[in-house]
This record gives structure tokens, sequence and C-alpha cells, in this order.
């Protein structure tokens, strides 16, 4: 058990002096009833033992600069330090977000370029990087479904689709944007069963929201007949981006038939996660519904950028003024350090790593669905039980 800093304390033991001021304040005294009558209640500790004190605390820490951190569909805790230095430069910490946009034209600078990017990468047409999480993304998202119906005055839809291998956060997104949820099966080779789709699609349909990448690591090889269905019946295509990973320059939701989705900056651009934030899950979407993206647009005009904030259709604000720039200032780094290639190339990585692995750990457990995967995948444990092994005794 370490000690805590306050046990390691020794009088008049010191780490650091305040140096003194200068100008106009030098002189200024406090007032007797501003000053304390007790000393501080401060740990005294030398600069050695207060290095050494938070280095010891820094090795009981578990993460990717000490031990192998195996996250498939994600780069959460791949934090390049390059990253955090320009995150931490004047010209960006001291900027605020009131500031007229004269004064601030890199920022939107960087907030055009890096919607074009993400644009660029998934397929897609406009965006937005207002959302200050992947799941507030997601809630954009299914919102700006909900305003185009309502846009046509088709209130009748108020069912959205969700696979039974959904991440929770869909099924929970679409109830709190109104929708009523509908379960759909999968079929034995962990795809979506078409069968089930086509028996619950129906005039009340408002989309369907989809991971391709599916939560198993299988990329569905039916996500063009999917979307099909979907369109056919008057309903929208949803892409839930935390499986984008495997697939980064390679394959684009938009060129699936998606028409609206979200990226979960930490699991696929490398910023940092945890905590409670803070995040960013940037919105992109096609023409369809480009006029239901929140406000403000970044919007160029000649050599300058401004910020629109008059749009009718706008499903309105879904965070205080741009989001978490700090954040996807990261991501915009991590992107163009990459490349078009560079990225493509972390893609057929991760998705060979995975398979190494699934290769591996498939002789000692049971693999539910025996063929390649993308960059995750799932073994039960099955195998085991009767020795009286569970799951939870191997994790």
């Amino acid at each position: 058990m370490t000690r805590t800093i306050f046990e390691k304390s020794q009088n008049k033991q010191r780490a650091y002096s305040i140096p003194k001021g200068d100008g106009e304040f030098n002189n200024i005294a406090p007032t007797s009833g501003l000053i304390r009558e007790e000393e501080l209640n401060l740990p005294e500790v030398s600069e050695l033992d207060l290095t050494r004190h938070f280095c010891e605390l820094s090795h009981k820490n578990r993460g990717i600069d000490n031990i192998f951190y195996p996250l498939g569909s994600c780069t959460m805790k791949l934090n390049p330090r390059v990253n955090e230095l320009c995150a931490s430069m004047p010209g960006f910490t001291r900027t605020h977000p009131l500031a007229p946009c004269s004064t601030v034209q890199g920022n939107l600078q960087l907030i055009d370029e890096l919607i074009k990017m993400l644009c660029e990468i998934c397929g897609m047409t406009a965006g937005t990087l207002t959302p200050n999480a992947g799941a507030q993304g997601e809630f954009t998202g299914v919102m700006m479904i909900a305003a185009y119906h309502q846009s046509r005055g088709d209130e009748k839809r108020t069912e959205m689709l969700i696979p039974d291998n959904a991440h929770g956060t869909n099924p929970a997104t679409a109830m709190m944007s109104g929708f009523t949820t509908i379960s759909i099966k999968t079929n034995s080779v962990g795809d979506m069963d078409i069968d089930d789709l086509k028996a619950h699609v129906s005039e009340r349909t408002a989309g369907l929201m989809l991971t391709n990448p599916n939560t198993l690591g299988l990329f569905s090889p039916k996500i063009e007949e999917i979307a099909d269905i979907i369109h056919k019946s008057g309903g929208l295509l949803y892409y839930d981006g935390a499986n984008l990973n495997p697939i980064l320059n390679i394959a684009r939701p938009g060129d699936m038939g998606f028409d609206v989705m979200h990226i979960n900056l930490h699991k696929t651009f490398s910023t940092p996660h945890g905590g409670g934030g803070p995040g960013s899950g940037p919105v992109l979407c096609n023409d369809k519904l480009k006029p239901f993206l929140p406000t403000p647009i970044v919007v160029r005009e000649g050599n300058a950028y401004r910020l629109q904030w008059n749009n009718d259709k706008s499903i309105g604000h879904v965070s205080t003024f741009h989001g978490n720039f700090l954040i996807y200032l990261r991501a915009y780094l991590y992107a163009k350090l990459h490349g078009h290639y560079g990225l493509r190339h972390l893609a057929e990585i991760a998705v060979l790593n995975a398979n190494y692995l699934n290769a591996r750990i498939g002789k000692l457990f049971t693999i539910p669905y025996p063929q390649p995967c993308m960059h995750e995948f799932v073994v039960q444990a099955d195998n085991y039980l009767d020795k009286g092994i569970r799951a939870n005794d191997i994790a």
C-alpha cells in the first residue's frame, strides 16, 4: 500500500517556491479579514520525494504505456503525445468560443477541413462536430431522422428497427428520440436475419440502426440488400460508427447506403476517453438530411469562414458553442499524420491482428461464428463448464 503524500510530509520540506510577482500588485497587502489564522494543511515534501511519489503511483496504472492493451475496435487509449502537445498550444487553449469569427479563422478552417476529411472517409456530404460524445452524436443523428419525417408530414413513422446484437445505446437513443424500438433477429452466421427484417418493415418504419461490422466483429455481405429494403419502405438507414476502425478507407458507410452516422473519435481517431469525458461524436449525413444538421455550421465564403446560425429545418443546438474543440483537434492531427493510405493500413493491421488472435484463442475456446472476423471477435467458454470453470473465472 502506497503512503499518501500527507503521510510522507515532513516539516519545512519544500518542493517549489512561488516567485515574487512583478508589476502594480507587488505592494498590495490583503486586508486583515482575508488573512488566514491557521496554516494551510498542505503536504511538505522535497522535490525529489514529490517526483518519486507520483512515479510510484503511475506504476500502479495499467495502460498502453506499460502493458499489452487489446482493444480491437478502439484507439481510445492510444493518445499520441504530439496530439497532446498541439492541443496545449496557447493559440488553441486561449480561444474564447464567443470570439469574433475574424479572430478565429484558423479554428474555423480546422473545423471545416476535418468535416470534409471525415465525409470523404465515410462517403457523406455534410456534417457537424458539435456533439460532445458518441452517444450524443447518435442522438443527434436519430433526431435528424425524426425531423426529416416530420418535415414531410409523415407522422406515422414511429418505429425504429434495431438488431438484437446492437450496442446498448441504440435502443436507448431511439426511445429518447420518441420512437418505439423493434428488435430484429440474428441468423445462424451472425448476420441480420433478412426474413425477420422484411417481416417487421412497414409504413411505420422510420429507420434501421446498424453497426457494420456488427458487435460480433462480422461484416454484413447483405448490407446493400438491407439498405434497399429500408429505403423502399420509406425509412432511413443509420450507421453507428463504433466499429469504423476496420473499414477505414476500404469501405464507406455512405456507399453502403447509410443516410446518417456518427463517429466515436476516441474509438477511431485516437482522442482521449474515460472519466466522463470530454468527448466528441461528429455526425455526418447525405444531402437528404443535410438541412437538419444542428447549428451553428461553419461556412466558407471566398477566403474567409463564418458561422451560420439560421436554418429553418435544423434540429437546433445540441451543445454549448461548437463542441469540444480540443478533442476533435486531436482527431484532425491523427488523420493528417497518417493520411489516406496510413489510415487504410491501420484498418488492415487491426483486422490482421484480430484474425491472428482469433486463430490462436480458437484452439482454447468455442468460436460461435467460425469465419474470418474484422477487428474483434466473440468466444465462448462453454467447453470449460464441465470442469466448473466459467467465463468470468477466465476473464
